[in-house]
């Protein structure tokens, strides 16, 4: 079974030892259409709206406010409110969310190099270093870390289930999940 959420943030719990938690909440959806093994789905997203989103909308009987759609796998047999009663009794899933995008970054902060020498009249501080190898192959090699785009990539993770709060529509989950607060991702039941 697959979920809309959304990222609250990171708390810990009360217990001895205190367990760092991310809280989701699920994104209240509507079924629309249920197919062989999966379903349309109607989430509110915003307010993007446009003559082929009003066609759906009229098509599926639904409100203005839902005007996103996704196709995921679903507990419903028939259209309606999407069914949550499967997170009661969850245990592991696998998140997946848009990393934050840091733009384009330098080797130190995309893959940690070390850099060199701040004083000294060194010149080398923040710059990858040499690149190639000798007179074979005589190219750079392919994979080579460079700088670049860094971040804004779907990332799944597994991830634990401490709680779900069934009234508040809200998922505790063990450690941290990628992303920014407010962000929209999707939760897939494992067991």
């Amino acid at each position: 079974m697959e979920f809309i959420v959304e990222k609250i943030g990171m708390s810990r719990t009360v217990s001895i030892p205190s367990i760092p938690v991310t809280l989701l909440k699920i994104v209240p959806a509507k079924v629309c259409e249920i197919k062989e093994d999966k379903a349309l789905v109607a989430y509110a997203n915003g307010k993007k709206i446009n003559k082929a989103l009003e066609g759906m909308q009229k098509k599926y009987g639904l409100s203005k406010e839902f005007n996103r759609f996704a196709e995921l796998k679903v507990a419903n047999t028939e259209p309606g409110d999407l069914t949550i009663d499967p997170l009661k009794e969850a245990k592991k899933v696998k998140l997946t969310f848009k990393s934050k995008g840091r733009g384009f970054a330098g080797v130190i902060k995309r893959h940690g190099f070390a850099g060199g020498p701040g004083g000294h009249g060194s010149r080398f501080h923040r710059a990858p270093g040499s690149i190639g190898n000798c007179e074979w192959p005589g190219r750079v090699q392919p994979g080579q870390k460079m700088p670049g785009h860094y971040g804004n990539k779907n990332v799944t993770v597994n991830a634990e289930v401490v709680e779900f709060d069934e009234n508040m529509g809200v998922l505790v989950i063990k450690g941290s999940v990628p992303g920014a607060n407010g962000s929209l991702g999707k939760v897939r039941i494992v067991k």
